[in-house]
C-alpha cells in the first residue's frame, strides 16, 4: 500500500476553480492508477476521475467532463485533480486513492487519502 496525503479543498464561488493535490509516499508511485472520489452528504462515493500509471489513459466521470482535469507528476509522487467552472453540485469530501490496477470502481482500491472538503457556493 501507499500512503496519501490531499490538499487544496476549500470554499470558492460557482463559476471558480479549485486544484487539489494528492501527495504519495514511497517509491512505487508510477506502479499505480490513481483515482480521485468524491461524496456528497447523504450520497454514495462516486469515481470522478482516474489516471493510469503512466498517465496516457484517464477517465471523467460524465458530470466533470470538459471542467476537471487529472495530471499526474510521477518524478512528484503527485497526482492533481484540477476543477474548473465548479458548480455547487461539485460540493463533497475528495478522496484520493491508488489501485494496482485501472479501474474505476471503489472497490478495487485499497489506499485512500484522508479526504479533503470542496465547497462551491452559488
Amino acid at each position: 500500500q501507499v500512503q496519501l496525503v490531499e490538499s487544496g479543498g476549500g470554499l470558492v464561488q460557482a463559476g471558480g476553480s479549485l486544484r487539489l493535490s494528492c501527495a504519495a509516499s514511497g517509491r512505487t508511485f508510477s506502479s499505480y492508477t490513481m483515482g480521485w472520489f468524491r461524496q456528497a452528504p447523504g450520497k454514495e462515493r462516486e469515481c470522478v476521475s482516474t489516471i493510469r500509471r503512466s498517465g496516457g489513459w484517464t477517465y471523467y466521470a460524465d458530470s466533470v467532463k470538459g471542467r476537471f482535469t487529472i495530471p499526474r507528476d510521477n518524478a512528484k509522487n503527485t497526482v492533481y485533480l484540477q476543477m474548473n467552472s465548479l458548480k455547487p453540485e461539485d460540493t463533497a469530501v475528495y478522496y484520493c486513492a491508488a489501485a494496482s490496477i485501472w479501474s474505476t470502481s471503489q472497490y478495487e482500491y485499497d489506499s485512500w487519502g484522508q479526504g479533503t472538503q470542496v465547497t462551491v457556493s452559488s
